[in-house]
C-alpha cells in the first residue's frame, strides 16, 4: 500500500480567512489629543477660578515681607467668591458666595474700588473697628498696637529693589551696595505679628480716627511710608480708601518664585542666576 508523504501536500489559506484589522486612524488620535487639551484648559480654568491664582508683586509697599519680583500663589476659597475673584470680572451679582470675613493681619489681594486694578495690602481694620495713626503708631479701637524696634532690613540694591531714598543707601562689608531700612515688629490685639518699615515722620503718620463701615476693610502696606492705602482717599493709581469686602480676590499664601530683576527672556540661564532661592516656598 502506497503511503502519502504529508510534507508534499501544499496547504493554502482558506478564502474566507479574516483580514488583519486596520490600524487606528490618525484622525482619531488627533481628536483624542484635542480633547485632552480641552480637558486640561478646563482643569486650569477651574483651578485658577476657585482654588489658587497667581500674583506678582509690583511695588515696594509690602516690604519687608514681600519684594518686587516675588511671584505668589494666592488662595481663593478662604473668603468665598465674588465678581472680583472670578476670571474676567464675571458678574455674579453683588456680595460674595460662601462669604467669610478676613482676619486682622491677613495679606490680601483685592481690586481697587474705582479702577479695579489689583492691589495687595494687609488687613488692619474690620467692620466696626476704629483705626488711627498717631506719630507713626497704629491704634485699633483705642488700643495701641505694640511696635518694637528690631534689626534693620538690609538687602542688596538690584533692578527690582533700587533703594530710591538716598539716606538709606549704604555699602556692606564686602563692598556690595545695599539698602538699610529701619524695621519694627507690630503685634495686633489678636496676637498676629509681622514686620513693618518706618522711614520717619510723614503725612500719613497722623490720621483722624476712621470707623470702618459694615462690608468694608481698612488696608495698610507694611512699608508704612511708601504705601498708598486706606489712609488715603480712593484715587486711581494712588490711594485705595476703604475697600469693599466684595472687592477681595484672594489671600496671599506662599512665594512660588522670586527674582531680583536681572533675568532676561533671551538668556534662560539668567533665570537661575537671578532667582532668590532663599525666598521660594516661604509662607506669607
Amino acid at each position: 500500500m502506497e503511503r502519502t508523504d504529508l510534507s508534499e501536500i501544499e496547504t493554502t489559506a482558506p478564502a474566507s480567512a479574516t483580514p488583519a484589522e486596520p490600524s487606528t486612524p490618525a484622525k482619531k488620535q488627533e481628536g483624542s489629543f484635542l480633547w485632552f487639551l480641552v480637558k486640561l484648559v478646563l482643569v486650569v480654568l477651574i483651578f485658577r477660578s476657585f482654588v489658587f491664582s497667581t500674583f506678582s508683586i509690583p511695588s515696594e509697599s509690602m516690604l519687608p515681607r514681600l519684594m518686587v519680583g516675588d511671584y505668589l500663589f494666592t488662595a481663593k476659597w478662604p473668603y468665598g467668591y465674588s465678581r472680583a475673584s472670578l476670571p474676567l470680572d464675571i458678574d455674579i451679582g453683588a456680595g460674595r458666595i460662601f462669604s467669610s470675613l478676613p482676619e486682622r493681619g491677613d495679606v490680601v489681594v483685592f481690586k481697587h474700588p474705582i479702577d479695579r486694578t489689583d492691589y495687595i495690602k494687609r488687613v488692619i481694620g474690620l467692620p466696626g473697628d476704629t483705626i488711627q495713626m498717631t506719630d507713626g503708631v497704629l491704634s485699633i479701637n483705642g488700643e495701641t498696637v505694640t511696635k518694637e524696634r528690631i534689626a534693620d532690613f538690609v538687602h542688596p540694591i538690584t533692578p527690582y529693589n533700587a533703594c530710591r531714598i538716598e539716606a538709606f543707601r549704604k555699602t556692606a562689608a564686602d563692598g556690595t551696595p545695599v539698602c538699610d531700612y529701619p524695621r519694627f515688629r507690630e503685634t495686633l490685639p489678636g496676637g498676629k505679628s509681622y514686620e513693618v518699615l518706618d522711614f520717619g515722620q510723614t503725612e500719613q503718620d497722623n490720621t483722624a480716627p476712621v470707623i470702618v463701615p459694615a462690608g468694608m476693610l481698612f488696608m495698610m502696606g507694611d512699608n508704612r511710608d511708601n504705601s498708598m492705602d486706606s489712609r488715603f482717599d480712593a484715587v486711581p493709581g494712588e490711594g485705595v480708601g476703604l475697600v469693599p469686602l466684595e472687592n477681595v480676590v484672594s489671600r496671599a499664601s506662599f512665594i512660588a518664585f522670586s527674582t531680583d530683576g536681572d533675568a532676561s527672556w533671551f538668556n534662560p540661564i539668567s533665570w537661575f542666576t537671578a532667582a532668590r532661592w532663599d525666598r521660594i516656598g516661604d509662607g506669607i
